[in-house]
């Protein structure tokens, strides 16, 4: 082989390994303060925070209705959190105090106290064997501004079933405010007293399925 020959040879070598073997980097992921995750290569920050909902200043209310009219009243949640990350909704669990529940729209106090007294039995929530109800967010998907497409499961007596609704939540600095509307069908939660698809010839005595709560939350960051 002459030198000259040998020289070409070494030259392609060099160059088919500089251009086919592409370097491989390892990148380093660190986790500092506040949940802030840095990468060696980009440098991108992901901001973690979570939000505890502040019960006073936040409202829960329902809202039903029935063949001769409607009833609305007022629940409190007793514990709640969301997850943020970069300033946009990721997760969150509420739990619900069904023993809070009251009616606003009763004026004869008799009246009121039976009403929520019925609520309050196995008629209908049962809250002495299930005093609680959960709302926990599995996703939410971002579609304008502050608004939310939010998916989750909401366990009533027990029982879970999948809803979803439009949400509005907005975080600014260390608050976070969040409102939504949840229409509920009761007889997936094993509620059927004096439904139409359950029971017949009811007449005027029918209470329809469905019923709203109206969510109105203001939560800190932690």
């Amino acid at each position: 082989m002459t030198k000259f020959t040998g020289a070409v040879l070494f030259t392609a070598f060099i160059s088919l390994t500089s251009f086919t073997s592409p370097a491989i980097k390892t990148v380093k992921l660190t986790k500092g303060k506040s949940g802030i995750i840095k990468t060696a290569d980009t440098k991108r920050k992901i901001k973690i925070a979570s939000f505890k909902v502040d019960n006073e200043s936040s409202k829960l209310t329902w809202a039903a209705k029935k063949a001769t009219g409607d009833h609305n009243g007022e629940v409190k949640i007793s514990n709640g959190n969301f997850s943020i990350e970069n300033n946009t909704l990721k997760g969150g669990s509420f739990d619900i105090d069904l023993n809070t529940i009251t009616d606003a729209d009763l004026t004869d106090q008799a009246q009121n106290e039976k009403l929520v007294s019925t609520l309050k039995s196995e008629t209908f929530f049962n809250t002495e064997k299930f005093p609680k109800a959960n709302l926990v967010i599995n996703s939410a998907t971002k579609t304008s501004g502050n608004q939310y497409d939010v998916k989750g499961k909401l366990t009533i007596k027990g029982i879970t079933n999948d809803v979803s609704f439009p949400a509005t939540v907005a975080v600014n600095g260390k608050k976070l405010t969040a409102s939504a509307k949840i229409t509920v069908d009761r007889t997936k939660y094993d509620i059927k007293f004096r439904s139409k698809n359950f029971f017949e010839n009811l007449g005027d005595k029918v209470i329809y399925d469905d019923f709203d709560l109206n969510v109105n939350l203001t939560a800190n960051a932690q």
